[in-house]
């Protein structure tokens, strides 16, 4: 636990709909510490997104946080009274939506809402202090004419300089912990350099740790030190960026990867796209929920979920490959270093 700035355990998420209840996350834990960069990886529907908003509680009335604890210095934030976490949300944990368009308000300037959030989380600075901080934040963000651009509303911006314009926001504060929820989807791949470049640097400058919610293992390889990767609410692998990319120790993240396009990649060789669906959330399955597109699977595979395996140093994954009496035959990890 120590050096610790977030423990999560457990956590279980659920939503209640007409069909029955949607299982979201199943029991996950995980550890953050300062400084560190997890990266949480999986496909849509995964639970990726939800498992960092229950932290927060900005889920709708729908959801229900089942079970768990996330202890963030000390504190656990779900055992909080909203009005205390009213001033941990945006001051000690800030989050980067995915689509700034609809994160920011469209008829209020950009730097008066950064304003409005530096003035909530500290009641005695005024409204100058205020607008010079943000002017300074626009600078640090690398928004082009930061004094003209405070008073530019959101349509003004391009996709890029809103999602700068979020970054200045959650830095604003001067946060422990920044969640950043696939802040470069949508945006060309120049720009999403660029945010990574930036987000890299500010947490570099400030140790700043920071959850990195996304997709695409590309990304991940860039910023993050530790990689946890999610299907169907659960952590089916977890370990740090170099485990996880020289070792990859479950079928699903082996998946992922061969997903991926490569630079060095045949022309004609196409992608290896990951074959069927992920289970249904209303009745997620006992036993290994990859089970039913896993080239790999074995009949214990869908009865009980596999426990972890230590693969590595911090390195740890949820594949029965790895138990010391499964066959060496037709098993992808049986020469890897730490396995069977």
């Amino acid at each position: 636990m120590s050096g610790n700035i977030l423990s999560v355990s457990n956590l279980e998420v659920s939503f209640r709909t007409r069909a029955g209840e949607v299982q979201a996350v199943r029991g996950i834990s995980y550890e953050l510490k300062r400084g560190e960069v997890l990266g949480i990886v999986g496909e849509s529907g995964s639970g990726k997104t939800v498992s960092c908003m229950a932290l927060l509680r900005l889920l709708g009335q729908n959801a229900l946080v089942k079970n768990g604890s996330a202890v963030f210095n000390g504190t656990d934030l779900l055992a909080l009274k909203l009005r205390d976490l009213d001033k941990i949300r945006g001051a000690k944990i800030a989050m980067i939506f995915q689509d700034p368009m609809t994160s920011l308000n469209p008829l209020m300037k950009v730097g008066e809402q950064v304003a409005e959030l530096l003035l909530e989380h500290n009641p005695g600075m005024g409204k100058a202090a205020a607008k010079e901080r943000v002017i300074d934040l626009f600078t640090q963000v690398r928004i082009p004419t930061p004094e003209k651009r405070y008073g530019s509303y959101p349509h003004e911006f391009s996709g890029g300089m809103r999602q700068r314009a979020m970054i200045a926001m959650a830095m604003a504060c001067n946060p422990d912990i920044i969640i950043a929820d696939e802040p470069t989807t949508a945006l060309d791949v120049t720009i999403q350099a660029q945010i990574i470049r930036l987000l890299k640097n500010l947490q570099t400058e400030r140790n700043i740790s920071i959850i990195f919610i996304t997709h695409d293992l590309g990304v991940v390889a860039e910023l993050c030190t530790k990689i946890a990767v999610m299907y169907a609410g659960k952590i089916l692998e977890e370990g740090s960026a170099d485990e996880i990319y020289g070792q990859p120790s479950h079928p699903y993240t082996l998946g992922l990867m061969a997903a991926v396009p490569r630079v060095d990649q045949e022309r004609e060789k196409p992608l290896a796209p990951i074959p069927g669906s992920p289970p249904d959330m209303l009745s997620p399955p006992s036993g290994c929920p990859f089970f039913p597109r896993c080239a790999y699977a074995r009949n214990v595979c869908a009865d009980e979920m596999p426990p972890e395996y230590t693969v590595g140093e911090n390195h740890k994954a949820r594949c029965y490959m790895h138990d010391g009496g499964a066959p060496a035959e037709n098993n992808p990890f049986v020469v890897k270093e730490g396995a069977l």
